[in-house]
């Protein structure tokens, strides 16, 4: 089966108001507490990163088996391509973005856009020594993700993720757990 491409975020049912959100909350920006990583290598965060948690949000709602792929764009920036199996459609959805750096290249906070001129936030606030796993956060609290390179992590990473959230102000209580097989 081949992928639907969408052209802006996948799962459209709602762009129209993922669209009144972005430009009524303000589009750049991290949730108070939330630091960037500083040392970031952009080399090795590039490839592929499977989706582990992460609070619900239209554009990507129902999706599980859920990956980003990371890659350096001609011209600058980063390629992103997120696909996800849509359970309802038993479909494959796909987004392709862009995204670049918001400060200096060594702090990990982005920008990232998938329709247009408008971008969110995408602030990778903890990171594995090695890059195997990364907590990344949007704008605001209700925006949050676990990423990791292999599509299960152990119980232990997953509860200082939820942890570490928790301590930011993000509400746990409402991550989703995405299913890979």
């Amino acid at each position: 089966m081949t992928p639907r491409t969408f052209s802006g975020l996948y799962r459209f049912k709602s762009s129209f108001g993922m669209l009144c959100a972005l430009l009524l909350t303000g589009c750049l920006g991290m949730p108070d507490g939330v630091k960037p990583v500083q040392d970031f290598e952009l080399e090795r965060y590039l490839g592929k990163w499977y989706e582990i948690a992460r609070l619900d949000h239209s554009f990507e709602r129902g999706l599980q088996r859920v990956t980003a792929e990371y890659s350096k764009r001609e011209g600058g920036g980063v390629q992103v391509i997120n696909r996800g199996f849509d359970l309802e459609s038993g479909e494959w959805q796909e987004a392709e973005g862009k995204a670049f750096f918001v400060g200096p290249e060594d702090e990990a906070y982005l920008k990232v856009s998938f329709f247009g001129p408008f971008y969110g936030s995408y602030v990778v606030f903890e990171l594995g020594e090695g890059y195997e796993y990364a907590f990344v956060a949007g704008a605001n609290t209700d925006y949050l993700w676990l990423l990791s390179r292999t599509p299960e992590v152990s119980p232990a990473l997953l509860a200082h993720f939820r942890e570490r959230a928790e301590s930011l102000g993000f509400d746990t209580t409402e991550l989703i757990t995405v299913n890979h097989l």
